[in-house]
């Protein structure tokens, strides 16, 4: 992996559609900002996830700078304070439970493909 040491403002994707349907719902385009406004970094990501695997993260994960961004961006962090006034949105998937709902779905699908369940990639196949 490249920066395990940048932050992100991790989401949960179902809850950011909720939020474009609510600004498709206004009179007015307006531009919004979606997000959790908290940050967390990809080691922190990787930890809680191997984790949740029952798997110790550094026997798995190597740095390679070949994975370096020279143009990234070392933090991010939206400021959803708009979307908070304007919509009465506010994410309700915090990180723990977003990292756990990622690796519950990954860990699935493994299960289901070992047993020769195939289902659909998607809910328009």
């Amino acid at each position: 992996m490249g920066n395990l040491d940048a932050r992100r403002d991790w989401g949960y994707a179902p809850e950011y559609v909720e939020a474009m349907w609510l600004m498709l719902q206004q009179e007015n385009p307006e531009d919004f900002v979606i997000g959790t406004g908290q940050m967390r970094s990809v080691r922190e990501f990787v930890e809680l996830a191997f984790g949740r695997a029952g798997l110790d993260w550094q026997k798995h994960v190597e740095f390679d700078a070949r994975y370096l961004r020279p143009a990234e961006v070392n933090a991010l962090r939206a400021n959803p304070a708009k979307a908070h006034r304007v919509l009465d949105w506010r994410h309700r998937t915090g990180f723990e439970d977003l990292v756990c709902i990622m690796v519950d779905a990954e860990l699935e699908d493994i299960r289901e493909r070992q047993s020769g369940i195939l289902k659909p990639v998607s809910n328009f196949a």
